[in-house]
């Protein structure tokens, strides 16, 4: 899971650099962990109808380019407006935000590799979730909830302050007689 706390304000420019790297490596061994088990499903699937099978490199680089895509964008702070609110609606909001944020680089990854190996913009559309609304829709759910754990770690680590829930999930505590 995440072990995030609110980003380093104050400090010199090595320990902001040394959070800043935190944050990126909790964020893409997240979303390298998610993007490798989608690719295994996808892989047990098209084996299953004897089609050619996705390589688990994709989930290693995919999980690097979107792990900085949320690293900008969680600077952004574009869900500072539910702070205060119940800790469900901000996880719900980032979870679905950061959902349509990938797919849109998806789609801007296909269609900029598209345009330099010359291709038309149609053909460069990737058909995510087999392609048609319901598959976008259907990818997008199922995006969006696979991130809610990740902004639900954080958030409430957030709001007991410090690392308390990293300490309660990650260290060892003393075991009561």
């Amino acid at each position: 899971m995440s072990a995030e706390v609110e980003p380093a304000r104050h400090g010199t420019l090595r320990e902001k650099a040394v959070e800043e790297s935190r944050r990126f490596l909790v964020m893409f061994l997240y979303l390298w962990a998610i993007f490798a088990l989608f690719a295994l499903h996808e892989k047990i699937v098209l084996r299953e109808v004897g089609a050619s099978l996705p390589s688990q490199g994709f989930a290693f680089v995919n999980a690097l380019v979107l792990a900085k895509v949320m690293l900008i964008a969680e600077d952004l702070n574009l869900g500072g407006w539910l702070q205060g609110r119940p800790l469900i609606w901000p996880v719900l909001h980032e979870s679905v935000l950061f959902a349509l944020l990938f797919i849109a680089v998806h789609y801007l990854e296909h269609i900029a590799l598209g345009w330099f190996h010359g291709e038309s913009l149609r053909a460069s559309v990737p058909a995510i979730g087999g392609g048609g609304l319901p598959g976008l829709i259907s990818t997008a759910v199922i995006m969006a909830v696979a991130l809610i754990p990740f902004f639900a770690f954080r958030d409430v680590n957030r709001a007991l302050g410090g690392n308390r829930l990293v300490e309660l999930v990650l260290v060892r505590r003393a075991t009561r007689t």
